[in-house]
C-alpha cells in the first residue's frame, strides 16, 4: 500500500512539472493562453437609505 502512495505522489509531482513546462513552452510552439478582451459594462443601482 505505501509503494501505491509513493508512486501516486510521484505522478502527481511529474503532473505539476509538465503542466507548468507546458505553460512556459507551450507559447514557442504556437499555443496562445492569452484570454479574449471584451469590455462589458453592467449599470449597478445603489439602494443607500
Amino acid at each position: 500500500m505505501l509503494r501505491l502512495i509513493k508512486w501516486l505522489i510521484l505522478l502527481i509531482i511529474l503532473g505539476g512539472i509538465g503542466l507548468t513546462g507546458y505553460a512556459y513552452i507551450g507559447p514557442y510552439f504556437g499555443v496562445d493562453f492569452t484570454p479574449d478582451k471584451a469590455e462589458i459594462r453592467t449599470p449597478v443601482v445603489l439602494d443607500a437609505d
